[in-house]
């Protein structure tokens, strides 16, 4: 596997940020199913507040046949899974063209949302939809994301403690 991962300056870190994953060849279009999917393209969604929202490319990665370790208690397509919903491990959604069963079932036990969308379906159109609904109302799976990240800074300024 080829993995490429981008590192931001975090001086102005946003108030809230989220990655989507998209199959991809070519980072422009999503075109892969996404069990046989050989790259995928990781964005984070990030704004300061309501009024503004934007993307930045962060992640890349391509799979190889030969990144699959096989074994007799596991099939190539379930090896396969695997090592994918690893790499997409803190991605809120993930966009394909196609997701079977079994990998439907897993993503969703890893908390990613699969999305799927017709062959041909453009990356910027797709990222600007979901900065759209980040701004007025965010689907469910969006929505209960940024809630938990809401929480989650809850819980590290009660850490903190108060003092008067």
């Amino acid at each position: 596997m080829r993995h490429l991962k981008l590192v931001h300056s975090t001086e102005k870190a946003p108030a809230m940020t989220v990655k989507i994953a998209f199959a991809s060849s070519d980072r422009r279009v999503v075109d892969q199913h996404f069990g046989a999917a050989e790259a995928f393209c990781i964005y984070e969604l990030f704004g300061n507040d309501a009024a503004k929202a934007d993307a930045r490319l962060v992640e890349v990665a391509e799979f190889h046949d030969s990144d699959v370790v096989m074994n007799s208690f596991t099939n190539k397509h379930e090896g396969k899974l695997a090592s994918k919903i690893t790499l997409l491990e803190g991605c809120a959604a993930v966009y394909c063209n196609a997701v079977g069963a079994s990998a439907i079932k897993q993503l969703l036990a890893a908390g990613i949302q699969p999305m799927k969308v017709e062959e041909g379906a453009l990356v910027d159109e797709l990222l600007c939809g979901l900065n759209q609904s980040l701004k007025n109302a965010p689907p469910a799976w969006l929505a209960k994301r940024m809630q938990s990240k809401d929480d989650d800074r809850f819980a590290a300024m009660e850490a903190e403690g108060w003092s008067e």
